[in-house]
C-alpha cells in the first residue's frame, strides 16, 4: 500500500508537462499487460492536473491494445515507427517491402530467429523453442522457453506461418552468438539500428532492428510539435537499452531502480522498481501528482 503523502515532491507542482511511460520494466512487469494500481492512479491524477501521459514503448500497437483501456493520451509505438495522438496518427512509418525481405533473409541465412511486429499482429519463428527444447539440459533454457511462451500467450505473438505478408515495423532477434550477426551487421547497419540487449542466460543474444528513421526521442518531439511543446516540458521513463534515444530527448530522464546499468548511469534520476510502486513515487517526487 502507497504511504507516501501529497506534497512530499521537490515540486509541488509544474506547468503541463507530456509524461512518457516506456511499458515493460517501467510500467509493468515485463510481458505483463497490468500495471500496479498504484502506477494507474498516479497516471490519473497526473491527468486530472492537466498532464499529458503517453505510452512510448516498444511494443506494436497491437500489443499495447490491452493497455489502452487506462485512458492514455497517445502513443509512441514499434520504438518510434508508429506515433499517434489520441485517435490521430502523425507518423506511420513500415519498412519498405525490399528493407524487409533483406532482413529477414539474411536472418534467415544466419540461423537466427525472428519475431517480426506488424501494426496488427506479431509473428515468430517456431523453431526458437524448439531449440529451447533441445537445449533443455543447459542451465537457464528451461527458464527462458517459459518466459517465451509466457510472453508470447500474453502479448498474442502468432506463429510465423500465419503471417500474411503486412508491413512490418521492427524484427526483434535471438541468436547463439556475435558471429551470426557479423554479415546481417555489414549488411543491414546502415539502415538500421541493431539494440542488443543483455543475454538472457545461457549465451543467448536479443536485440530489436529498428529502422534508423526514427526511434522514440523523434517520436516524442513529433507530439511535441503538435501540441506546441518544447521538450524540456517533458518527462520521459525507461529502463533498458531501448529507451537510450527518449532518455537523451527528455526534459527529465527517470530509469527504474532495476533497469539497464548504462541507463541509469545516463538518467537525470532513479525511482524504485515497478513492483516497489516506482512510477507513483516519481509522480510524487516531481509534483505530477
Amino acid at each position: 500500500m502507497i504511504s507516501v503523502e501529497e506534497g512530499n515532491g521537490e515540486k509541488s507542482t509544474m506547468d503541463q508537462q507530456l509524461i512518457f511511460l516506456d511499458i515493460d520494466g517501467t510500467l509493468t512487469e515485463a510481458g505483463c499487460n497490468v500495471p500496479p494500481d498504484s502506477a494507474l492512479t498516479a497516471v490519473k491524477r497526473a491527468q486530472k492536473r492537466g498532464h499529458k501521459v503517453f505510452l512510448c514503448t516498444g511494443r506494436n500497437y497491437d500489443m499495447l491494445k490491452p493497455l489502452l483501456q487506462y485512458g492514455f493520451d497517445g502513443v509512441v509505438a514499434s520504438a518510434g515507427g508508429y506515433v499517434r495522438y489520441e485517435d490521430e496518427v502523425i507518423y506511420d512509418c513500415p519498412m519498405t517491402s525490399k528493407q524487409q525481405r533483406m532482413a529477414m533473409d539474411i536472418f534467415e541465412e544466419h540461423d537466427i530467429f525472428r519475431t517480426i511486429e506488424c501494426l496488427d499482429g506479431s509473428y515468430t519463428d517456431e523453431s526458437f523453442k524448439e531449440y529451447l527444447r533441445n537445449m533443455k539440459n543447459q542451465p537457464g533454457s528451461s527458464e527462458l522457453l517459459r518466459w517465451r511462451e509466457m510472453v508470447e500467450k500474453e502479448l498474442n505473438i502468432l506463429p510465423m506461418s500465419q503471417y500474411e505478408n503486412q508491413p512490418v515495423y521492427k524484427i526483434v532477434f535471438m541468436c547463439e552468438n556475435e558471429k551470426q550477426l557479423i554479415e546481417p551487421r555489414a549488411v543491414l547497419e546502415s539502415e538500421f539500428e541493431f539494440c542488443i540487449q543483455p543475454s538472457y542466460g545461457n549465451g543467448i543474444l536479443n536485440g530489436e532492428l529498428i529502422n534508423r528513421k526514427f526511434d522514440k526521442g523523434q517520436g516524442m518531439e513529433k507530439i511535441c510539435e503538435l501540441m506546441d511543446k518544447s521538450m524540456e516540458d517533458t518527462i520521459a521513463f525507461g529502463d533498458s537499452m531501448n529507451d537510450r534515444a527518449m532518455m537523451e530527448s527528455a526534459g527529465i530522464s527517470v530509469c527504474m531502480a532495476d533497469g539497464a546499468s548504462e541507463i541509469k548511469r545516463m538518467a537525470d534520476d532513479i525511482c524504485p522498481a515497478v513492483t516497489a510502486d516506482g512510477i507513483y513515487y516519481a509522480f510524487m517526487k516531481y509534483g505530477l501528482i
